[in-house]
C-alpha cells in the first residue's frame, strides 16, 4: 500500500462575505460503508427475525442496522457469520477508500519574517544568532523520513480480518482473566500405532471414515475427566460450575485463522462417531460454513500442533474453559524400558489449565490418566 501517495487536493473557493481567513484543502472523501456490496443493499428491504444473543451483541457493539445485512440462516435468520462477513467487507472497503483518497501536501515554506530584536545589546552580548530559514525544512524532512524509508523497504499494510481481530481479543482475554499454567508429560505411542495399523482398513470399510489419533485422545481425555472433573469445569462469577457432560472443542487451522468447533456430548460417542463428527466439523471449518451452534458451549479443547511439526508448546485457554490439551509430533526417541534402552515413538503432551480452579496435582493426575490409557488402549475399550 502506498502510504505516501496522492496529490494535493485543490483548495475550496473562499466566500467573499466570510470573515474567516482563506480555507485549507477540501475535505477528504469518506467511503460509503452502506454500499459495501449489492447483496447488502438488497437485504435492506427484508424484515428482521429474532436475533441470537451473539448476533445482538455484535449489532449493538458496532451500531449496525440488521436489516442491511444479508442473512444466510434457515428461514432468513441472521447468523453471527453473516454479521462478521459484513463487517469484514465494510472494513476492507473503508481501508481501500482511505488509501485511495488524495492527501494534502504541506504548503511551501515561506521565508520567516525578520525577528525584531528588542534588546540588541543583550542579544549581541550572549551571542544569539537569528533563526535559520532552513531549519523547519530539515525538521520536516526528518519527521517524514521513517515512513518513507518503510515504504521504500517494501512494507505492506493489510487490514486485519474480523476473525483475526476476534482471535486476538480472545487470546488477550484469556491471558488477562485466567491464571494459566502448563504441565507436560510424554506418551509412548507404540500400542496406539500398532492397534491403528492393524484395524484402520477394517474400520474404514465398516464405518466409512478413517481412524485417526484424535479419537484415541478424545476418549482418553473423557475417561480422565471422570477422575479429575475440575478440568471440565469453569469459574462463573464467584462459583465453580461442574459439567456432567463433555462438549469437546477440536482446534482446526484454516486459511482464515484458527477456529474451534465443538463436538457436543462427546462422552456419548463411540470411536466411529467421534471420527465422523470431527471430520464433519473440520470440513465445515475449512469451507467457512460453521454455524454459531457449531462453535458454542465447549467445556475442554484438544489442539494438535503435531500436524505442523510442533514438538512441544504451551496452548492458551479458550475462555471460559479451564483446560486445553496439546498434542504434538510423534518422534522416535531412545527411552529406557525394563532397564533396556529402546527406540519408541514418543509424543510430548501439554495441559494448560486455569490455576484458580485446578491445582497442580490435579493437572498432573489428568495427564497421567490420559497417558495410562493411551499406552494401554485396551483400557479405553473396557472403560477401566
Amino acid at each position: 500500500t502506498d502510504v505516501d501517495g496522492g496529490e494535493s487536493p485543490s483548495a475550496a473557493p473562499a466566500r467573499p462575505a466570510a470573515p474567516l481567513p482563506s480555507p485549507g484543502p477540501g475535505p477528504v472523501a469518506t467511503p460509503n460503508l452502506e454500499g459495501a456490496s449489492e447483496q447488502d443493499a438488497v437485504a435492506t428491504a427484508r424484515g428482521v427475525g429474532p436475533l441470537s444473543p451473539a448476533v445482538r451483541k455484535l449489532i449493538e457493539e458496532h451500531e449496525l442496522d440488521p436489516a442491511a445485512i444479508a442473512a444466510s440462516g434457515k428461514g432468513g435468520r441472521l447468523l453471527k457469520e453473516d454479521v462478521l462477513a459484513y463487517l469484514e467487507r465494510r472494513d476492507t472497503t473503508s481501508a481501500r477508500a482511505t488509501n485511495a483518497a488524495p492527501r494534502p501536501t504541506a504548503a511551501p515554506a515561506s521565508a520567516p519574517p525578520t525577528p525584531r530584536v528588542l534588546e540588541a545589546p543583550s542579544t549581541a552580548r550572549i551571542g544569539v544568532a537569528p533563526a535559520s530559514a532552513a531549519r523547519p525544512a530539515v525538521a520536516a524532512a526528518s519527521a517524514a523520513a521513517p515512513g518513507a524509508r518503510g515504504a521504500d523497504e517494501g512494507e505492506e499494510i493489510v487490514p486485519m480480518t474480523r476473525l483475526r481481530k476476534r482471535i486476538a481479543e480472545r487470546l488477550v482475554q484469556a491471558q488477562h482473566t485466567a491464571a494459566i499454567l502448563t504441565t507436560f508429560n510424554e506418551i509412548d505411542m507404540s500400542a496406539v500405532i500398532a492397534l491403528r495399523a492393524a484395524q484402520k482398513e477394517r474400520f474404514q470399510k465398516l464405518h466409512g471414515v478413517a481412524l485417526g489419533f484424535m479419537s484415541f485422545f478424545a476418549r482418553a481425555s473423557i475417561a480422565a475427566l471422570r477422575d479429575v472433573p475440575e478440568v471440565n469445569a469453569e469459574i462463573r462469577d464467584d462459583a465453580v460450575v461442574y459439567k456432567h457432560f463433555v462438549h469437546l472443542g477440536i482446534a482446526v487451522g484454516t486459511d482464515r485463522g484458527l477456529v474451534v468447533p465443538i463436538v457436543h456430548h462427546a462422552e456419548r460417542m463411540s470411536f466411529a462417531e467421534l471420527e465422523r463428527e470431527i471430520a464433519r466439523l473440520a470440513a465445515l471449518a475449512r469451507d467457512n460454513k460453521l454455524t454459531i451452534d457449531d462453535l458454542a458451549g465447549g467445556t475442554i479443547t484438544i489442539s494438535n500442533g503435531g500436524v505442523y511439526g510442533s514438538l512441544m508448546s504451551t496452548p492458551i485457554l479458550n475462555p471460559p474453559q479451564s483446560g486445553i490439551l496439546g498434542m504434538h509430533k510423534i518422534e522416535k526417541r531412545p527411552v529406557v524400558v525394563d532397564d533396556q534402552i529402546v527406540v519408541r515413538p514418543m509424543m510430548y503432551v501439554a495441559l494448560s489449565y486455569d490455576h484458580r480452579l485446578i491445582d497442580g496435582g490435579q493437572a498432573v493426575t489428568f495427564l497421567v490418566r490420559v497417558k495410562e490409557r493411551l499406552e494401554d488402549p485396551a483400557r479405553l475399550l473396557l472403560e477401566v
